[in-house]
């Protein structure tokens, strides 16, 4: 099934003649009206501290329910990158964080309510301190230090977040 499949009537004037344009576009062919399925734009933080460890939790949802996974989430609209990734390290772990330094991008899809979302995930390094209380709320189960030396990517649950651990253990 071609993503989308699921988009079958306009979203402006509701006709069901909601056609496809091409491979990433659906006309609609009464009014005029063409959607372009784009890549959400998702953050995800590298989060280290003095000593040098990641910050890594553990998944309390689906998907990869219970798969290591770092703190990150969906940009809302109408906000930046660095505003999205403060306002899910505040909803994950309950801090406040100040600079940040962006590293990278990659791709990656997403299954969500029974959509394959694509993402282009923007990966960010974030230094705090490890006296700071951390704990995980929202959709992370637990959180946890480590030090770069015994993460295994693989351990990762979704696809991009396993490749960024890559690159970065890499740099």
């Amino acid at each position: 099934m071609h993503y989308l499949d699921k988009f079958r009537y306009c979203p402006v004037c509701g006709s069901p003649r909601f056609e496809e344009h091409d491979f990433k576009s659906k006309r609609c062919a009464d009014c005029g009206f063409t959607y372009y399925f784009n890549s959400a734009a998702a953050v995800v933080a590298i989060i280290v501290n003095e000593k040098g460890e990641m910050l890594v939790g553990r998944r309390g949802e689906e998907p990869a329910k219970g798969t290591l996974d770092l703190i990150g989430g969906f940009a809302d609209c109408g906000e930046g990158a660095e505003d999205a990734m403060r306002r899910e390290i505040k909803e994950e772990i309950g801090l406040e964080v100040g600079d940040m330094t962006y590293l990278f991008s990659l791709p990656n899809t997403y299954f969500y309510s029974g959509l394959l979302v694509h993402t282009t995930d923007m990966f960010f390094q974030v230094h705090i301190h490890s006296s700071v209380l951390i704990e995980a709320h929202d959709d992370m189960a637990a959180c946890w230090w480590v030090n770069p030396e015994e993460i295994a990517p693989e351990d990762f649950g979704l696809d991009s977040i396993r490749e960024g651990v890559r690159k970065f253990l890499k740099l």
